[in-house]
């Protein structure tokens, strides 16, 4: 998640550099020595024209984050490596070009869990992507629009933070550069980008902290109104990131206000005005959406696993991640719940100059508000108590503090590390920006010029050290794994004559939990062809409980079908077992049941025949019509 930057209104220093002697005039056209600060002399100045170092810029970003998903282009048969997390997202892409083009519900779905549907807005439909991106998922499916989102996801929330770098933070281009390359590229970034969009997809945080943050007074209802409509839209992303973000943010403004009261109170009236609109905008904009969410059909309470438990251990601060240069496979297994949640892992040298840059920076109101943020998110990603190296140390850790407020409760501690993302790309931009300005204006040091001038060396040793402790963290390609294609028989619409209105396909075994699902999977590949039951999503655990599951709901024939696939032994079956079968397939609205490649398919198989009589063999998969039997 993107961390915030606050005005620099009120820093004695503007950019961190020295102030100009008393009386002194300005040269014509020079710029200040720190460079653009909001706040600052450089606060009230028109955008920059776009140049070709900036166009160089965005274009190595895509270039760097096409790079890294190489191994799917034009590769069918692969997925990443969190490889359910993609199907679901590749059906919600599928959901969301659904949506546009036909008369249906974006916030609910009965393509899936058949016969009652999945809640879309209490899962991750993140339809702010999934909207703009239907004419690529219509023209060309969905993986690629999947890596079109993921590319987006990294390219753009760097592409955000070299902006707002730039116009507002640093005078240096090639500062704010680095500063974006962290900022989208960290090791955390990339780890959600190949699961998660709705954790990776951040290019709108950088401009609604802009305007929160706004050093200038003016406007207030105009730059409200744009806030409130950039936070609805974040919704749509991910809400589970604007949460970060506003936990952040507030952080944020409390330390910058104590480390500078006086511009505090000046910026407080116009700061208060623009988040007072935001809300109203962003409350009536939301207001059904959330209702639905929380209240609607397929809503559920809590989380479907124990959220607290998905915690960092505090060496994986200086350790290396697996998709990394310098990764290996088994170190981040021991220190980060799962791959995907590989959201610190910044190395020792990073953290190193993160100290330097904050003690050498420390006069600068924003460098000791940055600090506050990143040293809170680190400790809460700890979770409740704290291990070190895999061993327990007994100390509780911060989040305790927050483990019962509710929304917090359903936080996963370990991606308070994405907050230190932003955090150290800011730092790093605002220390080369230093460097530059200490260089360009060598009569800041009287000393240094008197010895002849070292500046230069000194800006190539401090260039050189952020190399050095960024290097180790280049991004390698994100992993892939096979996945069994999709039969010929679904890919290719024969299904079609075995399945008449109002009725559904079955994959087989019809997936409980949070088992790889193959409904998802068939579902979004062609494009939600057809209905199945089950899936992969978050719903209730029953009609009348709404506490959080995995999937649908339990059935008999559904769990002894896994069973047989997770275990390879085909059991003993009864009559009950098939008179059950037959009351589960009504259920289901069943019309025909089909198997495609599967682990231990053989033992599957010979089940179903069992249950419902011999199936046979159709284009690559095989195929039982009960139609006849559900009647």
């Amino acid at each position: 998640m993107a961390a915030p930057v606050a005005p620099a209104a009120g820093d004695p220093e503007g950019a961190g550099g020295p102030k100009p002697a008393r009386n002194a005039k300005p040269a014509r056209n020079a710029k200040p020595a720190g460079g653009p600060v909001p706040g600052g002399a450089s606060a009230g100045r028109r955008p920059r024209r776009v140049r070709g170092f900036d166009v160089a810029v965005v274009a190595g970003y895509l270039g760097l984050a096409v790079l890294l998903t190489g191994g799917q282009w034009g590769r069918p048969d692969r997925l990443f490596h969190q490889d359910n997390d993609q199907m679901l997202f590749e059906w919600m892409l599928a959901r969301a070009a659904r949506a546009v083009t036909g008369p249906e519900n974006p916030l609910h779905s009965a393509a899936l869990n058949a016969p009652d549907g999945v809640n879309l807005m209490a899962n991750t439909s993140v339809l702010g992507l999934g909207v703009p991106l239907t004419p690529v998922t219509l023209l060309l499916g969905t993986q690629p629009a999947f890596l079109v989102a993921v590319v987006a996801c990294l390219a753009g929330t760097a592409t955000a933070w070299y902006v707002l770098l730039a116009r507002r933070l640093v005078g240096s281009r090639v500062a704010a550069a680095v500063g974006g390359l962290v900022c989208g590229f960290a090791p955390g970034m990339v780890a959600q980008a190949g699961a998660h969009l709705h954790m990776a997809a951040q290019f709108l945080v950088p401009p609604i902290l802009a305007l929160v943050f706004r050093p200038d007074p003016g406007r207030v209802g105009r730059r409200g109104v744009a806030l409130g409509l950039l936070v609805a839209y974040q919704v749509f992303l991910g809400e589970e990131m604007l949460v970060f973000l506003a936990l952040a943010a507030g952080v944020l403004a409390v330390a910058y206000g104590l480390a500078d009261r006086a511009a505090a109170r000046r910026l407080a009236p116009a700061f208060l005005g623009r988040i007072g609109v935001g809300a109203l905008v962003a409350g009536v904009l939301l207001a059904y959406p959330l209702w639905f969410q929380f209240a609607g059909p397929g809503h559920y309470r809590g989380m479907p696993f124990d959220a607290p438990g998905f915690r960092l251990d505090a060496a994986s601060f200086t350790a290396s991640a697996r998709q990394t240069v310098l990764g290996d496979d088994h170190l981040p297994g021991l220190l980060a719940p799962n791959p995907t949640e590989e959201n610190s892992f910044f190395g020792p040298g990073l953290l190193v100059l993160a100290v330097v840059i904050v003690i050498w920076l420390w006069r600068r109101p924003l460098v000791r508000a940055l600090a506050v943020v990143g040293l809170g998110a680190a400790l809460f990603s700890l979770g409740t108590v704290v291990r070190v190296d895999g061993v327990s140390t007994g100390l509780p850790g911060p989040y305790r503090l927050v483990a019962g407020v509710p929304l917090l409760d359903l936080m996963v501690p370990a991606r308070f590390a994405l907050v230190c993302v932003p955090v150290l790309g800011v730092l790093v931009a605002l220390s080369l920006d230093r460097i530059r300005s200490a260089a360009a204006a060598p009569a800041a040091a009287p000393a240094a010029g008197r010895a002849g001038g070292p500046v230069v060396p000194v800006r190539l040793l401090w260039g050189g050290a952020v190399a050095a402790a960024l290097l180790p963290l280049a991004p390698t390609p994100i992993r892939t794994v096979p996945a069994w294609p999709v039969p010929a028989f679904v890919a290719d619409g024969g299904w079609r004559a075995y399945v008449p209105a109002g009725r559904t396909l079955v994959p087989v075994p019809p997936v409980t939990g949070a088992g790889i699902s193959p409904a998802t999977f068939w579902s979004a590949r062609t494009r939600l062809a057809f209905t199945a039951p089950g899936g992969y999503f978050i719903g209730p655990r029953a009609a009348d409980d709404p506490t959080a599951r995995w999937g649908a709901p339990d059935r008999p024939t559904a769990l002894l079908l896994r069973r047989v696939a997770e275990t390879g032994q085909v059991p003993v079956l009864t009559d009950e077992d098939r008179r059950q079968a037959a009351v589960d397939l009504r259920h289901w609205r069943a019309a025909v049941l089909v198997q495609g490649g599967l682990d231990r398919g053989d033992p599957v198989r010979r089940t179903v025949d069992q249950l419902v009589g011999p199936g046979r063999e159709i284009d690559g998969a095989w195929v039982w019509d009960v139609r006849g039997l559900v009647g």
